[in-house]
């Protein structure tokens, strides 16, 4: 029961809200000495799962790549380019995202795209140069959709992806109670449910654009 005693590290770390980071380290160091490991083998046991899970570290690469593309103006020339086009809606913007989003997943190009990759950056202030003059809440309000079109285009356009964690996962589960289902066959049945995904959310968004057009609140 002494290995627990990381938990209870855990616990007061945040109680105190401390800095995640270090109550993590502290909380797996407290759990390994527990367990009888050396100092030698715990850090060893770090170094393990990092190596092996090192294309975690990327997202600190990107962010600051993208805080500096904002900080020089990425996000109003987004807006200014969207603004200037004709006929370009909120609506018709995202529907053409989504569709991106859903191929893209589909064929296994999760990360590619995301809320800090781009709808934060790009995508966002995009659908805000298209929706014209705004208030605080009806900007928010169009991040929000945007946010939104990104998460439904990823959630139904990656079950498409045969190697995906979440087919895998149907398949494990289907062979417990004896049902032999391959992998590819699992890909094909989610084609329906993102053609259905997309053609709602879709008409959601032709209703945003209808609802800006008379100017009401998006």
């Amino acid at each position: 029961m002494m290995v627990l005693i990381g938990l209870g590290v855990l616990v007061a770390g945040f109680a105190l809200r401390i800095n995640p980071l270090p109550v993590i380290l502290a909380a797996a160091g407290a759990s390994g000495i527990a367990a009888g490991l050396d100092l030698h083998r715990i850090i060893a046991v770090f170094g393990k799962a990092y190596n092996e899970n090192r294309y975690v570290s990327v997202i600190y690469i990107v962010l600051p790549v993208i805080g500096l593309l904002e900080r020089h103006g990425l996000q109003e020339r987004a807006r200014g380019v969207i603004a200037d086009l004709s006929g370009a809606t909120v609506g018709r913007l995202l529907i053409v995202y989504m569709l991106c989003r859903q191929l893209t997943a589909a064929v296994g190009l999760i990360s590619i795209a995301g809320p800090a990759q781009t709808v934060r950056p790009l995508v966002a202030p995009m659908a805000e140069g298209a929706a014209g003059d705004l208030d605080e809440d009806g900007r928010e309000r169009i991040k929000a959709m945007a946010a939104a079109t990104d998460t439904i285009g990823l959630l139904f356009g990656e079950d498409i992806f045969l190697a995906i964690g979440s087919i895998l996962l149907m398949k494990g589960f289907l062979d417990q109670y004896g049902f032999a289902i391959d992998p590819l066959t699992l890909s094909l049945w989610a084609i329906p449910s993102a053609i259905a995904a997309f053609l709602v959310h879709s008409t959601r968004l032709l209703r945003l654009d209808r609802r800006l057009r008379r100017g009401e609140r998006p």
